[in-house]
């Protein structure tokens, strides 16, 4: 079987219009038809071969990648016998089941958190402080507010758009992954209190602009922006870690979690359209529940005397 890139291409526009995949998912689906395309050249497709892609991959990537390039590769296949573009999935002739590795999430410290934001609200009201600065620091402080505060991907927080922020109720319309909406409530008044300060404050900007979010040329905050935000204030605080704005997703979830809220409720929140996805945090739950019986049980404090 020869595989064309004409074909390729053709799938990946069906992945953009109709099933309404983002543009970095195919940008991935892409990345992974191309690799194994390039790795079994022009070699029929039997068991031997397709075992010996696969055996590289296992070989070269980490479980989580050679899983999703694995699933890129058979949606491939099985769109194109779905289109009888192709007899037989040659994906039927293999198994491809594998143990994958649990990689917990990384979290922020709450007091480092604490710290953080203590960092940038005295920042703010330092009196040396330019019109301009000052309004630059209350728009970083506003993204890190609503990140801790709502647990939205970087993604989901520079594309979010004016017209879905209802600060009057407290309310945002998020556009997640695959165009799904999820509304996301914002329970924290101080949190909203800085919001609309931003508002205020960057109200020409958003107008012109249709993004909540801005940078200092008024157009769309782009998600390196904010990343390179969130590293030079986390080296100002001298942070131990490096701190992304990926890690206030998962801190938000997990804290979460060790209130005892509800799982499914968290799953929403996030966006998980999976709960497997969610209970990756119930890991570190875990984690956190055996350090605290472990420093904090008065057991590990009694000096019992024993006869044998």
């Amino acid at each position: 079987m020869m595989l064309l890139m004409e074909e390729v291409e053709k799938y990946l526009y069906y992945c953009k219009f109709q099933k309404e995949l983002d543009d970095k998912t195919i940008r991935a689906y892409r990345i992974d038809i191309q690799q194994f395309i390039q790795l079994v050249g022009k070699e029929n497709l039997d068991k031997e071969v397709l075992n010996k892609y696969l055996l590289y991959l296992h070989c070269t990537y980490k479980q989580k990648t050679v899983k999703r390039k694995i699933a890129s590769v058979k949606a491939f296949f099985h769109y194109m016998e779905e289109e009888e573009i192709i007899e037989i999935n040659p994906f039927h002739k293999v198994k491809t089941k594998f143990k994958e590795e649990i990689v917990l999430p990384k979290i922020i410290p709450r007091d480092v958190i604490e710290q953080l934001l203590s960092h940038l609200y005295r920042k703010e009201t330092t009196q040396d402080n330019s019109e301009w600065r000052r309004k630059i620091i209350l728009r970083d402080i506003a993204v890190i507010e609503i990140l801790f505060s709502t647990g939205l991907r970087i993604s989901e927080l520079c594309n979010l758009q004016s017209k879905y922020v209802d600060l009057h109720n407290g309310v945002l319309c998020i556009q997640g992954k695959g165009k799904k909406e999820r509304y996301i409530q914002i329970g924290n008044n101080e949190v909203l209190s800085i919001l609309n300060a931003y508002k205020s404050c960057f109200e020409e900007e958003i107008e012109q602009q249709g993004y909540f979010f801005v940078n200092r040329y008024g157009n769309r905050l782009s998600e390196q922006s904010a990343r390179n935000m969130i590293h030079k204030y986390a080296h100002e605080i001298k942070a131990d870690t490096n701190i992304t704005p990926h890690m206030f997703r998962h801190s938000f979830a997990t804290y979460l979690m060790e209130e005892d809220v509800n799982i499914r409720y968290i799953q929403k929140m996030l966006g998980h359209t999976s709960i497997t996805t969610t209970q990756i945090y119930t890991y570190v739950t875990t984690k956190k529940e055996k350090e605290i019986l472990r420093t904090k049980h008065p057991r590990n404090k009694m000096a019992v005397k024993k006869n044998f």
